[in-house]
């Protein structure tokens, strides 16, 4: 008698569990690895995203995955990043990826979302602290990397970051921090000619830029001059989302779009 209750009890347990995992996400199926291409995004929060969600945003792409905060492989949709979660909204890298996915039918895309809204470059360092996020976004983002490359192959790095940087005394070092980075992160992941896609700041009217920015952006523009397999994407006729700060929604899906034709450009003059 007893034991009929206790096989019992272990039914409504094990049916329970069931019943409550229904509605938890599952990780996405993944291809094999030769045929998942992934992308890793860094930056500051023109990378993470600010823009304002709509249903478009959330749309799945059977072929287009993010690596989420649990390290675990789910569908893409925004906000992909998870770096402020009370601001974060669309950003450029879901667009990126179905862009991507929908030139080469034949492979899966795979965002690794590490960016971090507010850092400077400095924190893109080893053992670099960033104070307002309490987080260590060089070392968090190589140990997600990481992890990520288990699954699929490192096709690229897409780098959103400068505003923290424009000012006196960070500007002209920039140069000499961004080109570290790059080599940083290409050997530390053992891809030494992946390609570095580096976006170009918001050029907004009602904000012009000081001396300071216009330094880091020539560094942007022109780093391409010493450093091989490094794209520049311009940010011309872009809106922001009312703060003169942040790109809004529209302007991030066009950036998305922007990064992945100067990445097929980039693969197709390699062959």
């Amino acid at each position: 008698m007893n034991m009929r209750y206790t096989s019992f009890a272990v039914v409504i347990v094990v049916l329970s569990g069931m019943i409550a995992g229904a509605g938890e996400p599952n990780d996405a199926a993944l291809p094999s690895r030769e045929r998942f291409h992934l992308f890793l995004l860094v930056g500051q929060s023109n990378m993470a995203g600010r823009g304002r969600l709509a249903a478009q945003d959330r749309e799945v792409h059977p072929r287009v995955l993010m690596f989420n905060k649990e390290d675990r492989w789910v569908p893409a949709v925004d906000p992909i990043h998870f770096d402020k979660p009370n601001v974060v909204g669309v950003g450029l890298g879901r667009t990126f990826g179905t862009e991507i996915a929908e030139a080469s039918p034949e492979i899966t895309v795979g965002l690794i979302p590490c960016a971090v809204g507010g850092s400077p470059i400095a924190s893109w360092e080893p053992g670099g602290y960033h104070e307002s996020t309490k987080s260590h976004p060089y070392d968090n983002a190589l140990r997600r990397a990481s992890q990520a490359l288990k699954s699929g192959v490192l096709k690229a790095v897409l780098w959103h970051q400068g505003e923290s940087d424009s000012q006196p005394g960070k500007a002209e070092v920039y140069e000499q921090k961004l080109q570290m980075l790059i080599v940083r992160c290409r050997t530390a992941l053992a891809v030494p000619g992946v390609p570095f896609l580096v976006g170009q700041m918001g050029q907004f009217p009602e904000r012009p830029w000081n001396d300071a920015k216009q330094l880091v952006d020539s560094v942007q523009r022109n780093l391409a001059q010493k450093v091989s397999q490094y794209a520049f994407v311009n940010s011309d006729g872009l809106a922001h989302k009312g703060d003169q700060v942040h790109f809004d929604a529209k302007s991030y899906r066009e950036l998305g779009r922007r990064y992945a034709l100067a990445y097929r450009e980039m693969t197709n003059r390699r062959g």
